[in-house]
């Protein structure tokens, strides 16, 4: 796989971050934010699953993402 899509998969990354961030902070939300977290959760799921339908179409895993995620950090370590 030569031709990395770096942006797909650094949206991918992001939006699961997103949604990771999105539930821890649902659950300790109060009053209106439960609300806004609940809606940031439904966006960020549909999201991911539309990225990562665009990633498999283009050959990638789960695994592969994560994996080039840590090359992607490694390289701006550096």
């Amino acid at each position: 796989m030569e031709n990395i899509d770096l942006e797909l998969i650094k949206s991918v990354i992001k939006t699961k971050r997103d949604l990771e961030n999105a539930n821890k902070n649902f659950g300790i939300a109060e009053d209106e934010l439960i609300d806004y977290y609940a809606y940031q959760i439904k966006a960020n799921k549909a999201k991911f699953s539309y990225l990562i339908k665009q990633a498999k179409e283009q050959g990638y895993e789960l695994d592969m993402i994560n994996e080039l995620k840590i090359k992607i950090q490694e390289k701006q370590a550096i």
